[in-house]
Order: structure tokens, then sequence, then C-alpha cells
């Protein structure tokens, strides 16, 4: 099957979600509509941002229809980057892009590459792209969604969905070439799939202090739910632990999200489904601290909504505060973006914008980032004027 014939990951997971109309709510700005031309079409992530400049990729348009990497200035215009071709160079990029000390842009596709298992590329912010490595589908992985983490040294960490040696996906490093001009190279730290140790990982990872890795698996775990996992380094190897198997309880399940940490270590994500009803809610929000050796989940927040509604991006805190977007919460099922605000131990839910799924745009699959003034800036996957996604601006 051709490359224009599949259909990304994250897109199948929303078949079975119906664009309904919604009233409108809070102030709310699109700065871009994307056209499915040379802009792009559908991103399913949101930006990287880099004072004020805007950087995302978006999974389709381009010239050959198979995504794009471009950079929008806060007023919404577009400079595209690269255009995929759906050979070497890569196909449907889905995840947020990750930049080195030099400004270069990093990031991975789904498809595309040598195996059409999909890529990690790097792209100058003058246009230059280079493929790092493309996956091959064996021991290595297949078909990565998300983006990278990058260390001191330049080396880049990250997931794939598929492949490994148990064929549930794995935690992956590319290591940056210890000669000028060598190649990059690829070790599977972890294959997912055995021992109850989750499966598919659709977030990617994040470090803390001490150079452990923290992620999700969408599925997999004791209940097949998928869990929160480290990754700790040692002289023999990287060794996985599961700090929390979701039961799509009161828990929450099917975390999409990645990890994101505070000052303290304590570490926040959310799941995409379960939580108020079980297994009929909209998703969590949850955090897990560390004390005394061990890890302590607690759901902070559950959503309404039905089914994989909740956040599929990894959250943003910020000044205290946690800001993430919905899939298809609200009114009508068409998204939202929204704000918790702790006051003790309870946090209180806030919608800032609670999309009417036309021309604001249609199911947020977005992170949200932050200017220097506080507005926050995502995107969605369908919708706005040309019904292929935009980009939007809300102020608290």
């Amino acid at each position: 099957m051709t490359v224009k014939g599949r259909r990304v990951l994250a897109l199948a997971l929303l078949l079975g979600a119906v664009a309904r109309p919604l009233a409108r709510a809070q102030t709310f700005t699109v700065i871009h509509n994307f056209t499915g031309g040379s802009d792009g079409a559908n991103p399913l992530a949101g930006f990287l941002i880099d004072g004020t400049t805007l950087y995302g990729t978006a999974s389709s348009g381009g010239s050959s229809g198979l995504g794009v990497v471009y950079a929008l200035n806060e007023s919404g215009e577009e400079t595209v980057l690269h255009e995929f071709t759906g050979g070497k160079d890569g196909a449907s990029p889905e995840g947020l892009l990750v930049m080195d000390k030099a400004g270069n842009l990093y990031g991975t596709t789904t498809l595309g590459g040598v195996s059409d298992d999909g890529t990690v590329f790097k792209v100058t912010r003058q246009g230059t792209e280079t493929v790092l490595y493309s996956f091959e589908g064996k021991a290595d992985g297949a078909n990565p969604v998300a983006g990278l983490a990058i260390d001191t040294a330049g080396n880049l960490y990250g997931t794939t969905t598929k492949g490994g040696s148990s064929k549930g996906g794995t935690v992956f490093e590319l290591a940056v070439p210890k000669v000028t001009g060598g190649k990059w190279t690829v070790e599977a730290l972890h294959s997912f799939g055995e021992d109850k140790d989750g499966a598919t990982p659709v977030a990617g990872v994040t470090f803390d202090a001490s150079g452990n890795l923290y992620g999700t698996t969408s599925a997999g775990g004791t209940y097949g739910y998928g869990t929160v996992f480290q990754m700790t380094p040692s002289s023999s190897g990287w060794r996985e632990s599961v700090l929390h198997d979701f039961e799509l309880q009161s828990d929450g399940g099917v975390p999409y999200a990645g990890l994101v940490l505070d000052s303290k270590g304590d570490l926040y994500g959310a799941a995409t489904d379960g939580g108020a009803g079980g297994a009929n809610g909209g998703g969590t929000v949850f955090e897990l601290t560390h004390a005394n050796g061990g890890w302590t989940f607690t759901v902070l927040y559950r959503l309404s909504g039905w089914g994989i509604s909740g956040s599929y991006r990894n959250l943003l805190l910020e000044s205290g505060k946690i800001y993430a977007s919905t899939h298809c919460d609200g009114t009508d099922g068409a998204g939202t973006v929204y704000e918790l605000t702790s006051s003790g131990t309870t946090w209180t839910y806030k919608p800032l914008y609670v999309l009417n799924g036309s021309s604001d745009g249609l199911f947020s699959i977005s992170n949200l980032v932050a200017d220097s003034q506080g507005n926050l800036y995502g995107t969605t996957l369908e919708g706005g004027a040309n019904g292929l996604g935009v980009a939007f601006k809300v102020t608290p």
C-alpha cells in the first residue's frame, strides 16, 4: 500500500468522532487557516516556541500531500521550511519539534524513509532537511508518532509505536556522530510488549534532573489500558519500571499525552479516557509525586465527555496552573482549551474556549505553548475556513 493510501495512527484513533456544531464561548483568535497547499494541513501537534516564532508540523498537505515543517510568527504569517515527499525524507510528521543550541529543529515522521516505517529528521532554520535515521521496522522500532527529547550532548530520545524485539514499540536513543560527517546511531533502550510493561507509546519521553526518562504507553500494562513508566540508566544499560497501571476507572486510561515535570520533580500527565463515570468518562489529569523511594498517583481532575475526549498532548505548567486542550470535550464534542487552578488539594476547571467545530477549528490534538505575555498558542486537526485545521491564539 502506498504512503498516500495509509492513514496515520492518530487520525485512525479519531474515526469514531463525529463533528457537531458548538456555541461560541470565550475570546479566541484564529491566526492561520491551513489550506492543504504548500502550507500544509491537519496539524496533529502544536508548537515549539522560540521568542516570537512558532515552529510546527502538519501531517498532510505540502506539494506531495505528505506534510510539512513550518514556522509562524505570532500574527500567523507562515514560512514553509520543508515539504515531505514520502520517499527517503519521510512522510506524515505528527509530533512536536525540538531545537538544539544552534537553532536546528529535530522531529519524526510516522511513515516514509527507506522502509516506510518512519524517520528522524533535522531541519535547519533555512529549510535544509537531513534524515538522521530511517526505521527498519525490526528491533529498532517503527512508526514514531511523538516528538523527541534532547540531552546536553545533543543525543535524541524518543518512542516508536510499533516494532522492537517484543513488537509493542520502543524507547530509543539516537546518538550524535562521534566524528564529523559520521552516522547517527540508534539503540533501542527498551522494547515494549512483555511482562505487562506497557505497549504502543504514542507520547514521547522527558528527562528529570538525574537523567531518568519518563513516559506513557497507551496500551498494555496489568489492565491493558496503558502505563506510566520510568527508564533508569545504569552501567549495565537502561531499566524500565512501571509507576502506574491504568485501570480505565476513576484513574483514567489510554494516555496519549506525555509527562511534564515541575520544579520539585513531580510528574503531571493526562489520560484520554476513563475518569468521571469510569470507562465512559472523558479522561483525567493526574500527578505522580515521589517520596520515600516510591511514587504516589493522584487524579487532579476528571474531565467530562465521552471516550477519547481528553488531552492528547503534554500539559503546559505555567505559574502554578495547568493548561491543555481536548479532542472532543465541550458542549457538543468539538474540543476545548482549558485551565486548571489549584487551591490547596482542589483543582478548579475553567474552559478558556469551547470550540464550535466550524470556522474556529475542530478537534485539538495539540499541546499549548505560552509567549512572554501569557498568550497561549495551539492547533486544531480539522475545521477552520478550509476544514483542514487552524493555528489559534487564546489570551487567558
